[in-house]
């Protein structure tokens, strides 16, 4: 699948700013992995208070990010998947290696583990030129639309 630009996500995922926190679907092989990008600018709003000084991006936006990743592989594996939005569900394994700071590039990778019903579990890794910063295990759910 050709990569995925903002009004994309946007159709796949409810976040908006300042939450939607991806840039870029780079690679999306349905029923097996996503691949997205985030770029960390210095002007991000969570750097003014985390930390003055020595800017360091909340690991818990981290996983956000991971979680929208994740969201949009469960997107494309459901059936009517317009008429569904991926919600977290849940996260194990959590661990962070090394700060993200501003420049940097996030590249996410999502792999698909398993599903059962609703529920559908991926393997996250977060990377900055090739190294890792984040790894979990994290659910998504999907559910109804109640516009």
């Amino acid at each position: 699948m050709p990569e995925l630009q903002i009004e994309d996500i946007k159709k796949m995922l409810p976040h908006r700013y300042p939450f939607l926190l991806l840039d870029r679907v780079l690679e999306l092989d349905e029923g097996k992995r996503c691949r997205a990008l985030k770029n960390v600018t210095g002007n991000e709003y969570f750097f003014e208070g985390h930390f003055p000084g020595n800017p360091v991006m909340p690991g818990v936006l981290i996983v956000e990010a991971m979680a929208q990743v994740c969201g949009i592989a469960a997107f494309a594996l459901v059936k009517d998947a317009a008429k569904k939005w991926p919600l977290f569900a849940g996260i194990d394994k959590a661990r962070f290696k090394r700060p993200v700071v501003p420049g940097d590039q996030l590249i996410i990778e999502a792999e698909y583990t398993t599903h059962k019903l609703n529920l559908w579990v991926f393997s996250v890794r977060a990377t900055v030129d090739g190294q890792i910063v984040a790894r979990a295990e994290i659910r998504t759910a999907t559910v109804y639309k109640t516009d």
